[in-house]
């Protein structure tokens, strides 16, 4: 299956110097894959020029005169940065030149440029942010990670259907489960908006399991394949674990190097101390999904390096493979018309 991806490949905090090595690296690796690096030609034709005479039409350069910096206001980049690689790249996928756009620029401003240019899917009212976070049962999804800082009910719930479908289509699982977070498991807890959407999700087709505590993201008693929740609590959420992550290595790395005795153990632990590393490394987890979109984008963080951003592009290229805007789509419009019915 060929496929296309669009790249702003001046997005996030290093810009093309981080993004066409990605690229470059997973042009190499998987031979049905073409990119399309969105930015300055001036700045990007060096740094590709061996490249393109190894990938041929595979890597093409689209020119973007602008750029939006990383602090810009979302209402000015959407007014006034037309031009810019990042709105560029999401007008390919618009026009179907593109199967997804990857960026690690302005998170405000990719989403509000993205919900401008591909609209939302009828019967989700706003767009929502998902990725995975590591577990000691592989990788739990979660969402909102920061789109949405105030949810309804009704959000929460439309955000469980989407996920949930895009859990069903990346993880093969057939009935995904789904957890509400919460401040505890027992029924009386929680505000009104997380009550009414437990009802909701009680009432519906979904694997809903009930309430989880913040705990279950990462190593709960019972397993959970996605967890729900509003973008405020969300993004808290995950900076609170891309922070402790960051400490348990520093903390991990500063112990080890003490003395020549805690060197040398270090030495003797290195495979397990590797192997402990990659199963926490963010980078490896790096690239959030956009749902509720006419089209697929995907955020990268904004201080990705080469091995993060690749992580984020190889995730466009697992839900394009997966159609997974078309399944959510087809799930929201049977939501839709099995509510229509009962109504």
């Amino acid at each position: 299956m060929s496929l296309t991806i669009s790249i702003d490949a001046m997005g996030g905090d290093f810009g093309a110097s981080v993004t066409v090595p990605a690229a470059l690296d997973c042009l190499k690796e998987n031979a049905a894959l073409t990119l399309i690096l969105v930015g300055d030609t001036q700045v990007l034709a060096p740094l590709v020029a061996q490249a393109q005479s190894l990938y041929g039409n595979r890597l093409q350069i689209q020119h973007a005169s602008q750029r939006v910096d990383m602090d810009e206001s979302p209402a000015k980049a959407l007014k006034n940065k037309k031009d810019s690689s990042m709105r560029v790249a999401i007008n390919l996928v618009h026009e179907g030149r593109a199967d997804a756009c990857v960026s690690a620029g302005n998170t405000g401003a990719l989403m509000a440029t993205a919900r401008f240019v591909l609209k939302m899917l009828n019967g989700i009212d706003r767009p929502a942010i998902i990725s995975t976070l590591p577990s000691t049962y592989g990788h739990t999804y979660m969402m909102d990670l920061g789109a949405n800082v105030d949810c309804s009910a009704e959000h929460l719930f439309q955000f469980a259907v989407m996920g949930n479908e895009l859990v069903k289509a990346i993880d093969n699982t057939d009935s995904p489960r789904i957890g509400l977070l919460n401040i505890g498991e027992e029924d009386m807890k929680g505000n009104e908006q997380v009550k009414a959407a437990a009802k909701l999700l009680e009432n519906s087709s979904l694997n809903y399991i009930g309430y989880v505590e913040g705990n279950s993201i990462n190593a709960g008693n019972v397993p959970v394949d996605l967890i729900v929740c509003d973008g405020f609590v969300g993004n808290v959420s995950l900076k609170s674990i891309e922070g402790a992550a960051k400490m348990i290595g520093t903390t991990l790395k500063d112990a080890f190097s003490a003395n020549i005795f805690t060197k040398l153990a270090a030495l003797m632990a290195y495979p397990v101390l590797k192997r402990f590393k990659q199963r926490i490394d963010p980078r490896l987890h790096n690239g959030a999904s956009f749902l509720g979109l006419r089209g697929l984008v995907i955020k990268s963080h904004g201080g990705a390096d080469v091995l993060a951003f690749k992580t984020a592009i190889k995730l466009a290229e697992v839900e394009v493979r997966h159609n997974v805007i078309q399944k959510i789509t087809q799930q929201v419009e049977a939501t839709l018309a099995q509510r229509t019915l009962s109504s």
